[in-house]
C-alpha cells in the first residue's frame, strides 16, 4: 500500500527527514508526510516541521503507526486534529490551525513524552 497521495507534488521543507507532498482535494490544500516506518523522534520532528510550514487554509496530514500522543498536548492550543485508523497498523492524523493569529506552539520542542 502506497501512502503517497495521488496527484501530489513533492515539496522540500527545511528540517524534514521524510518526503512531504502537497495536493488539493475538493478545493482544500493539504501537505502530507508518512512516518509510519520511522523511529523516534522522526514523527515528532516532522510533525513540527509540517505544522510550522502550514499556509493559511492548508491542512497537515500525518500517516503514522500510532497516534502521536506526546504531540497533542504541545499543539492543542493552536491546532485541532482528527485521528482516523486506516487499518494495517496505520493512522491518519489531520491537523488544522485553529486561527490565523500568532502561534504559541514551540516548534523546536520535539521531545517525545507520550
Amino acid at each position: 500500500m502506497s501512502n503517497t497521495p495521488q496527484n501530489s507534488t513533492e515539496i522540500s521543507l527545511d528540517g524534514a527527514t521524510v518526503p512531504f507532498y502537497e495536493y488539493n482535494v475538493a478545493g482544500v490544500e493539504y501537505i502530507q508526510f508518512d512516518t509510519s516506518r520511522s523511529g523516534h523522534p522522526e514523527p515528532m520532528v516532522n510533525a513540527m516541521v509540517g505544522l510550522q510550514n502550514l499556509k493559511s487554509g492548508q491542512k497537515l496530514v500525518m500517516i503514522n503507526s500510532k497516534p502521536p500522543a506526546g504531540l497533542f498536548p504541545k499543539i492543542e492550543n493552536d491546532f485541532s486534529y482528527e485521528v482516523e485508523q486506516l487499518g494495517e497498523g496505520l493512522y491518519k492524523i489531520v491537523f488544522t490551525a485553529r486561527n490565523e493569529a500568532v502561534s504559541n506552539t514551540n516548534f523546536t520542542d520535539t521531545a517525545c513524552h507520550g
